[in-house]
């Protein structure tokens, strides 16, 4: 553990000009919002992060994974200390009226759709780079290792993963602590945290009910594969309501359901699109049983020719904050921002896949909530009930994380973290 007063008292001096680096950061933060890119396609925004990286003195290599980035500054003896962003934006048309709003369109799934930087990942990259720079800049102020690292495709749960998968820590420095923060629809100059574990493991399931099909006069000649597939929906909501605990914290949403292409033809083939959330492994393999079981169960009271077919088309872990580090980046965080500005939060049943980076390297991690809403209307909403109902949530067509002071306290909030868990001055 590292002498972290002494490394927190140092970055009283770091933040003198914060205010001139935040500001410098509002073009660069405009340009990334404006352009975003789908998972696996990251290829400007990981240009231009590598750019900086490299300008700002750090030992570069890209293409991890696909477009992963990760930068090294090694500066003497002390501990590895990793800083993580996402870098994907999301399949959705933007309606936020800002100046620089995105008017970006990518293939997703095979279909040319709007892209739109939904879920603040631009803020996460401007601010991992405002961290970066300043840390270099100051590399009188702390000794050890910062590993900067871009990930692609957070959004798909595949980009920790790929990293890994091609020898990310063959590469750079195994860390000795995992860092990250996510933007959010609190107030601007917050922080909030959650310990142990803070969101939930995901499974994306693709269920194929397929009957027999026959033309839409003739019901009776035919087995009706959607009519098994909207049973389904309705009964497998029965996981939750009547198989789980609410303490259990499972959640089931069927996002998607296709079928056929015209009103008179009862087609074959009826696909759903279900997406688990849990924490608790045993609850997860009982909630899939669950869903199989139902699945069939339909299938064969309509007397299916086939029993379902499920595909596991992807997942999360379970994103789990070490109490150590927790305890020691909160005081760091009371220390620079006040006690204040720093609040507990319940698990949220997202998924992260951040994770991955801590397990592979058996790193504890610590990952915050970042506000970025203007103050007084979060204010106003949160005394009425009503923040969670009225401000836009991340993956909302209109969220727009307010520019100051959410890089000021994000740049901040990354430095402090870090400076926490490296050596103090040397």
């Amino acid at each position: 553990m590292s002498d972290s007063a002494g490394a927190t008292g140092a970055a009283a001096s770091l933040f003198a000009d914060l205010d001139r680096r935040a500001a410098a950061l509002e073009p660069f933060y405009e340009d990334l919002h404006r352009n975003p890119e789908l998972a696996f396609r990251e290829t400007r925004t990981a240009g231009l992060g590598a750019q900086r990286l490299e300008a700002a003195g750090y030992a570069v290599t890209t293409g991890i994974g696909g477009t992963g980035v990760v930068g090294v500054l090694s500066n003497g003896a002390g501990p590895v200390v990793l800083l993580r962003a996402d870098m994907d934006g999301l399949p959705v048309r933007e309606d936020s009226g800002l100046a620089y709003a995105s008017t970006a369109t990518g293939e997703w799934n095979g279909s040319q759709v709007p892209v739109m930087h939904a879920c603040g990942h631009d803020v996460h990259v401007a601010c991992l780079i405002g961290a970066a720079e300043l840390l270099a800049d100051r590399r009188d102020a702390w000794s050890g290792t910062v590993v900067a690292l871009l990930q692609p495709a957070e959004e798909t749960g595949e980009g920790a993963r790929a990293m890994l998968d091609d020898g990310l820590y063959d590469r750079v420095p195994m860390p000795d602590a995992v860092l990250a923060q996510h933007v959010t629809p609190l107030a601007a100059g917050h922080l909030a945290f959650c310990a142990g574990a803070f969101m939930a493991a995901s499974d994306q399931l693709r269920i194929t009910f397929r009957g027999r099909g026959g033309h839409g006069s003739r019901p009776e000649a035919a087995v009706d594969p959607v009519l098994m597939a909207a049973a389904f929906v309705q009964r497998v909501q029965a996981v939750v309501s009547r198989e789980t605990t609410p303490g259990e914290r499972v959640v089931v949403t069927v996002g998607s359901i296709t079928a056929g292409d015209t009103p008179n033809v009862i087609p074959e083939e009826a696909v759903a699109l279900l997406n688990l959330r849990s924490f608790d492994p045993g609850v997860r393999e009982r909630a899939l049983a669950s869903i199989d079981r139902i699945a069939a169960a339909e299938a064969q009271a309509s007397g299916a020719p086939h029993p379902p077919q499920t595909e596991h088309i992807g997942s999360f872990p379970v994103g789990h904050n070490d109490d150590d580090a927790v305890e020691a980046v909160n005081a760091a965080f009371r220390r620079e921002f006040g006690a204040e500005h720093l609040h507990r939060l319940d698990p949220a049943t997202g998924s992260e896949d951040v994770g991955h980076l801590a397990e592979a390297a058996g790193a504890p991690m610590y990952y915050w909530w970042l506000g970025g809403w203007e103050p007084a209307e979060f204010a106003r909403l949160h005394a009425a009930g009503r923040a969670a109902l009225e401000l836009p949530a991340n993956h909302s067509p209109r969220f727009a994380p307010l520019k100051r002071p959410t890089l000021d306290t994000g740049v901040r909030a990354l430095v402090t973290a870090a400076l926490s868990r490296l050596t103090a001055e040397r």
